[in-house]
């Protein structure tokens, strides 16, 4: 399972996803997780800090995000969520796909303003915050889209593509759009390299992952390839790869009711003491103790099976 599929597995709505493709839930760190791995995926996704502060990274560029912050992470960019000094952060996901947007017929309004940011041809802004000029009507339509998905009425579905639409539109009359800023011809293949390595990473982590697995199927040789990681993501394949693993066996944990055995082999780890030993260093609790504490936990605003 990952990353998308656990996020559209743990959506409780009163339609499936795959029949409007709008998700929305809240998320908290440390409470629901330590932190959200570094990855990247073909919808566009708003995150909208409601209370505290965390880091949010895109393309590796770290934000220090206060509560009221919206950022916007355009499909293909790399982001991630982690935890600042001791702070706790609650936030609202929001991952909606672009085609909601668009229409079975050739749209030029969504060829003229929408297609240009999917393609990274123009960019919104990384941030906004409550000081930003205009911020009220930018998070006033999210707060919009919020409040009918409290009911779900008939149509609430024109009423999320329009709001969407409104926000799009503020974008452009406040001048937010802006061009994107040169980069290199190395840095974009670096970035892409980087894509294509996490979602194999992300297809693959149940699976054995050696560095000779990860080197052929990044192009790279081994020696390259550990480089290359280490430079890009400021940690080694090993490490990394044992913290996505523990991240989902977490997720997981709470998610099913599966045993310890289970949540492990679905996680990569073949040795279930192995498992144990990486979970309680990563954790501080065993899985079996993290289970019952974090299911008995439920902070104001929070859900603990989402993310």
């Amino acid at each position: 399972m990952n990353i998308i599929e656990y996020e559209n597995y743990q959506e409780q709505r009163q339609v499936r996803a795959d029949d409007f493709p709008y998700l929305t839930y809240p998320c908290s760190i440390p409470y629901d997780f330590t932190e959200v791995p570094l990855h990247w995926h073909d919808e566009m996704e708003f995150i909208y800090i409601k209370k505290g502060s965390g880091i949010v990274s895109v393309d590796h560029r770290d934000l220090l995000a206060h509560a009221g912050d919206l950022i916007f992470i355009c499909p293909g960019q790399l982001h991630a969520i982690r935890q600042w000094q001791q702070e706790a952060m609650e936030y609202e996901n929001i991952i909606f796909e672009p085609r909601l947007l668009g229409s079975p017929q050739t749209d030029p309004s969504y060829e003229l303003y929408l297609a240009p940011i999917l393609s990274r041809q123009a960019e919104l802004p990384l941030r906004l915050t409550p000081e930003t000029d205009h911020y009220a009507a930018i998070a006033g339509c999210i707060d919009q889209i919020d409040e009918i998905r409290r009911t779900f009425p008939s149509g609430y579905e024109l009423f999320i593509k329009g709001k969407l639409c409104e926000l799009f539109f503020c974008f452009y009359q406040f001048g937010m759009i802006s061009s994107p800023a040169a980069v290199s011809i190395s840095d974009q293949r670096a970035l892409e390299k980087a894509r294509q390595i996490l979602k194999f990473i992300e297809q693959h982590y149940s699976e054995p992952l050696s560095i000779q697995k990860m080197a052929e199927a990044s192009g790279f040789s081994q020696s390259h390839f550990m480089k290359f990681f280490r430079q890009t993501f400021g940690t080694s394949f090993t490490g990394y790869l044992n913290a996505y693993r523990l991240t989902m066996a977490s997720r997981l944990l709470l998610a099913s009711e599966d045993t310890i055995l289970t949540v492990a082999a679905d996680t990569g780890f073949e040795n279930l003491s192995y498992f144990n030993r990486m979970f309680k260093r990563r954790f501080g609790v065993t899985p079996s103790q993290f289970r019952r504490r974090e299911s008995a936990v439920q902070p104001s605003g929070s859900r603990h099976a989402a993310t």
